[in-house]
């Protein structure tokens, strides 16, 4: 008989306590979730590559340097995963840096990965397999002016029990004809939380 009345106490506290879901948007769900999780999410992804590209907006040494061309050419190198994390989003990092730059229209972009298969494409048409007058020439691309690097890291801490996240994300802009630096541009995001221990 107890173990009933025990059984009907906890039905009882189950079905008064209630879940409730509601479909929201992403924004409005990212920005949700950059208050209950330490974890990177798209809302820091969009607003760390909207931060970078103001600062490269304001940079004088930059914007100097963009008048010697006439149409500057951008090769977008992947931006690389420094940190500890095998779940870190880096491809949309890469994804939202490609969107943004070419939203913005001030350069004519060569994009690493196209270049790959563009390269491929070609190598088959001049291997005999495509009629010679419809074949794409070796030859004709474009070649940058700019190159851009990135990367992102994390430096954990441990502070009043809290563990704080420390990422930072760096993008750089170089000169490939004589090899210097015009940009650089970092953005740094805090991420806390309760949890004791993260296995780093």
């Amino acid at each position: 008989m107890k173990h009933v009345i025990v059984l009907l106490g906890l039905m009882a506290f189950v079905s008064c306590s209630s879940f409730k879901a509601e479909r929201v948007g992403a924004k409005e769900s990212d920005k949700k979730a950059m208050g209950i999780t330490d974890n990177w999410v798209s809302e820091d992804t969009r607003q760390a590559i909207e931060e970078i590209l103001k600062q490269m907006d304001t940079h004088k040494g930059f914007k100097k340097a963009l008048r010697r061309y006439r149409d500057p050419k951008l090769f977008v190198a992947e931006v690389q995963n420094n940190t500890s994390e095998a779940y870190f989003p880096i491809g949309d990092m890469n994804d939202e840096l490609l969107y943004e730059l070419s939203r913005a229209g001030d350069f004519t972009l060569i994009d690493a990965a196209a270049r790959e298969k563009i390269l491929e494409e070609i190598t088959y048409q001049n291997d005999g397999m495509v009629d010679p007058a419809q074949a794409k020439q070796i030859g004709k691309q474009y070649g940058a002016d700019l190159m851009i690097f990135g990367n992102v890291y994390m430096k954990p801490e441990k502070r009043d029990g809290k563990t704080i996240k420390e990422y930072s994300v760096n993008l750089r802009i170089t000169d490939i004809q004589k090899g210097i630096e015009i940009f650089r541009g970092r953005k740094k995001v805090y991420k806390y939380s309760d949890k004791a221990s993260f296995g780093w």
